[in-house]
């Protein structure tokens, strides 16, 4: 029984090909190639018909056989740490509106801050002769990071500033942002601090915010009065329950810095329940300025960071691979905006 795929001549059932779409749309096999991978020199008319071809006859191109014949594929792999966390997911909002319109396509990867699922993941998507690379943070274990080092594509690390990146890197120093939030804290009048902290010792980037603030702290002639942390994931339940134990000990603190603005959610909910009232009282400081601090029933300080922004610096880093022009490692700071949250 013989079949037709529409607009072609009549033949046994198959899947289309690349040439099938060239001829339907008239264009070259070239053309036809370069207008399904999205590219730049493709004019719109040959495009849109070359689109419209290969949605008729149900084109999927082969992409493995396209990375094998050009040694890269047209991906970039994104690792994060985890997609709970509105911080990432607004960074890969970032890189899907950078990627958007050009012959790349974003692959991602999570490591739920596990050095050996990292390096399982960087390894996976390396194997795939990824365009580039887009990592979180410079921590990575010693043969995560010989994996970079010999990738020879464009590798951009992301959300720290704070060591040494293998290519490029986009993002702030977080031992700057803890030092800057403890500058403007006593520069408010505070002076009694505590620390409510969640998953250091796999959050680096937060590991590195509370030594700049204790530092700074430190440089002033303040202290931490006393800290609160755990181990378990930054939950507002985490901040709510650690808030509640460190001022049962240490009522007199009239300023507590929280890991970021998940756990200090937690801390204003334990302040309202119990007629704590902040900021006159407590002044409560997170870090990121996720949208939700603007809608809490009291104010909150926090660091608003520019996480779409980076997102965005990285693809444009890939795809333009701004790494020739930069004479060494391309480092793109993007600083944290200090909110007091004060009127």
């Amino acid at each position: 029984m013989k079949k037709t795929n529409r607009g072609l001549e009549p033949e046994l059932v198959r899947k289309a090909t690349l040439e099938d779409v060239a001829r339907l749309a008239g264009v070259s096999k070239m053309t036809a190639s370069r207008a399904l991978r999205n590219a730049r020199d493709v004019s719109k008319s040959s495009l849109a018909k070359v689109q419209a071809a290969a949605e008729q006859i149900g084109y999927v191109g082969n992409n493995l056989a396209l990375s094998l014949s050009n040694q890269s594929a047209n991906l970039v792999g994104v690792v994060i740490p985890n997609l709970t966390n509105t911080v990432f997911a607004e960074v890969l909002s970032g890189i899907a509106e950078a990627i958007d319109g050009t012959d790349r396509q974003s692959v991602f990867g999570v490591t739920d801050y596990d050095p050996e699922k990292e390096y399982l993941t960087v390894r996976n998507m390396l194997s795939w002769r990824p365009a580039g690379l887009i990592v979180t943070g410079l921590d990575q274990s010693d043969k995560t990071r010989r994996l970079l080092e010999a990738a020879d594509i464009p590798i951009v690390q992301i959300m720290d500033l704070d060591g040494v990146a293998v290519d490029a890197v986009v993002g702030l120093s977080h031992r700057r942002a803890g030092s800057d939030m403890a500058k403007a804290l006593v520069g408010s009048g505070r002076r009694r601090f505590g620390y409510v902290g969640c998953g250091l010792h796999r959050d680096t980037r937060a590991a590195k915010r509370h030594s700049g603030f204790v530092a700074a702290l430190a440089a002033q002639g303040h202290s931490l009065v006393a800290e609160a942390q755990t181990d378990a994931p930054s939950t507002v339940f985490e901040g709510r329950r650690l808030t509640a134990i460190l001022l049962a000990q240490h009522p007199d603190l009239d300023c507590i810095y929280f890991s970021n603005d998940d756990v200090a959610m937690g801390g204003v909910f334990h302040c309202i329940a119990n007629d704590i009232s902040v900021p006159d009282q407590v002044m409560l400081a997170g870090f990121n300025g996720l949208d939700f601090v603007d809608s809490l029933p009291v104010k909150i300080a926090t660091s608003r960071t520019e996480r779409r922004e980076i997102g965005r610096r990285a693809i444009e880093i890939i795809v333009n691979d701004q790494r020739s022009n930069s004479g060494g490692n391309l480092v793109i700071d993007l600083p944290p905006t200090i909110d007091l949250g004060l009127p």
